[in-house]
């Protein structure tokens, strides 16, 4: 049965929520009001990492798809890798944990199948599976992930970089797995939102394009040839 706050999100838009070290946004509470005005603006749901989750759950009323992002030395799998990661969302209020479910080796030998397992049974939160291929969006459905997303598309070794939404693949887990498939990376534009739906997507999850004005004013400036401020 489909959790009651993963059907609130069918249908809609899910703002990623987060800032990396070096941005002027890097702070919770910039990632607070960039939740709340995604939530005026219309979003069904926040995704965001820690330690944003709690300032954004002060200001924004929206459900949140809660990660981690723990960059460990030898190891490729950086979102929400372990237990104790996803136990950390959960405490700050997070309502759907998401974690890389590729097959990729984690900390402590863990399994994909084991954390999704340990996060449902101990924390009794719903699982977003992040995947890059449908043999693993498979797996995570299998595993017990109530979601699957095109996440990692573009962002693992074994999967073409690219700089549109991955279609194919989405195609792909729509008719390989029953249940939602959430459409996510390099969505840019209304038109590219549009097609996510038309071939399939349970939801659309969009951060750069939104959240990410610093990104934004230099697509405008290299597009105009604007030389740098002396």
């Amino acid at each position: 049965m489909t959790e009651p706050v993963v059907k609130r999100i069918k249908g809609g838009l899910v703002v990623s929520c987060q800032a990396e070290e070096g941005s002027p946004f890097f702070q919770p509470e910039s990632m607070a009001r960039f939740a709340r005005a995604a939530e005026v603006g219309g979003a069904v749901a926040i995704r965001a990492k820690e330690p944003d989750i709690r300032a954004i759950k002060e200001m924004c009323s929206l459900p949140i798809i809660g990660i981690d992002k723990v960059y460990l030395e030898d190891l490729e799998v950086y979102i929400t890798p372990r237990f104790e990661d996803a136990q950390r969302i959960a405490e700050a209020g997070a309502d759907i944990i998401a974690l890389d479910c590729t097959p990729r080796p984690r900390p402590g030998g863990a399994t994909m199948e084991e954390l999704v397992q340990r996060i449902k049974t101990e924390l009794k939160l719903p699982v977003m599976a992040d995947i890059a291929a449908l043999k693993e969006a498979i797996a995570a459905e299998k595993a017990g992930a109530d979601i699957v997303a095109t996440t990692l598309s573009g962002y693992t070794t074994y999967s073409p970089k690219r700089e549109t939404p991955d279609l194919e693949l989405l195609e792909a887990v729509v008719r390989g797995v029953e249940v939602p498939v959430v459409a996510e990376g390099h969505i840019q534009t209304p038109e590219e939102a549009r097609a996510c739906f038309a071939r399939g997507a349970y939801a659309i999850v969009i951060g750069s394009a939104i959240t990410r004005p610093v990104e934004l004013t230099q697509k405008f400036t290299e597009a105009i040839g604007q030389r740098p401020q002396s």
